[in-house]
């Protein structure tokens, strides 16, 4: 996938084998050691060994093969003046009937609190609507990650119930949050370029 989405700050670019091989330092130093805990997930961010650096590579590969009408999931790294940094991703589910994106993404944590967060999120957002015609965005963080819910409350989402996942093992509760096209519209920037996204759309069955 050769998508890009570029930014002031930023820029969101296809996850090539060449970039996770790049990002695989920083996926090495991510273990999570202090709260808000994150996702339990493939990267398996509580330990720190090299299956879990494998687990995390496959998990991408198997989900960047799997590209239908039915469900996509497109991976980006973050680049910040062309250094690795993170990874943003936007999943779509029956996305030709219902036009809903939702999206996942994690930080360095020595990059956090810089309002690098935000700007991944805007840029993936102006992917979503602006190229590739979504309705809604929704998206949900764990009630403590303040950081997240944050970023989501800032950009125009409301809140959108709450639901349940795990942590470490444990039962943690999850704020959901929904972005309409109209209030997507309200704040939309002009300094955000998109890059190969018509190439990429039938692919995703939109023609």
């Amino acid at each position: 996938m050769n998508v890009q989405v570029r930014t002031p700050r930023l820029t969101l670019a296809g996850a090539s084998d060449e970039l996770l091989e790049r990002l695989v330092p920083v996926v090495r130093a991510g273990v999570a050691d202090a709260p808000p805990w994150p996702f339990d997930d493939p990267m398996s961010l509580y330990a720190d060994n090299p299956p879990r650096e494998w687990q995390w590579l496959r998990a991408i590969w198997a989900g960047r093969a799997r590209v239908s009408e039915s469900f996509w999931r497109l991976y980006f790294v973050v680049l910040v003046d062309g250094e690795p940094v993170g990874m943003q991703d936007l999943v779509g589910s029956d996305f030709t009937r219902f036009g809903v994106v939702s999206s996942f993404s994690w930080l360095a944590p020595g990059r956090r609190g810089a309002g690098i967060g935000k700007e991944m999120r805007s840029a993936v957002l102006h992917l979503a609507f602006a190229g590739l015609d979504a309705r809604e965005a929704e998206s949900d963080a764990f009630a403590d990650n303040h950081a997240s819910n944050k970023v989501s409350r800032t950009l125009g989402y409301e809140p959108n119930g709450t639901t349940w996942d795990t942590r470490r093992g444990e039962l943690a509760p999850i704020q959901r949050w929904r972005l309409t096209r109209d209030a997507w519209e309200k704040g939309r920037r002009d300094d955000i370029e998109l890059v190969g996204v018509e190439e990429c759309r039938p692919a995703l069955g939109l023609g």
